[in-house]
C-alpha cells in the first residue's frame, strides 16, 4: 500500500505541473490585458509548481522508504498545495492527498526479535 501511495502522488505531481503551468498561462494573459488581480493567479501558478514539485519528490521517496515521515510530509504539502496552488492544483493535490494518506498508512513496522 506504500508503494501504491507514492505512485499516486507521483501521478498527482505531474499533472499538478501541467495544471500549474495552466494557470500560469492564464494569469500571464490576463497579465497582458492588465486584468485587476492577474498577479495573484500568476503567483498562485508559482506555488502550484512548487507544491507539485515537493508532491513528486515526496512521492518518489515514499516509495522505499521505511518510516512514515515522508507520507506525512506528503500529506503536508498536498494541503498546502490545494491552498496554495490555485482551483486546478487543488483537485490533484486531492489526489495526492489520498496517495500521502496510503503511504503513510501503509507502513509496516519491522518484526521484533526475540532474544532467547
Amino acid at each position: 500500500m506504500q508503494k501504491a501511495g507514492g505512485i499516486i502522488s507521483l501521478i498527482a505531481g505531474v499533472f499538478g505541473i501541467l495544471s500549474a503551468g495552466v494557470t500560469l498561462l492564464v494569469g500571464g494573459a490576463a497579465s497582458a490585458f492588465n486584468a485587476s488581480g492577474s498577479s495573484t493567479v500568476v503567483g498562485l501558478g508559482w506555488g502550484g509548481v512548487l507544491f507539485s514539485f515537493l508532491v513528486i519528490i515526496l512521492g518518489a521517496i515514499s516509495i522505499g522508504a521505511k518510516g512514515k515521515v515522508p507520507g506525512i510530509l506528503l500529506i503536508i504539502s498536498s494541503i498546502l498545495g490545494a491552498i496554495l496552488g490555485g482551483t486546478l492544483v487543488a483537485i490533484f493535490m486531492a489526489l495526492a492527498l489520498i496517495g500521502g494518506i496510503l503511504a503513510t498508512l501503509g507502513v509496516k513496522s519491522a518484526p521484533k526479535e526475540i532474544n532467547a
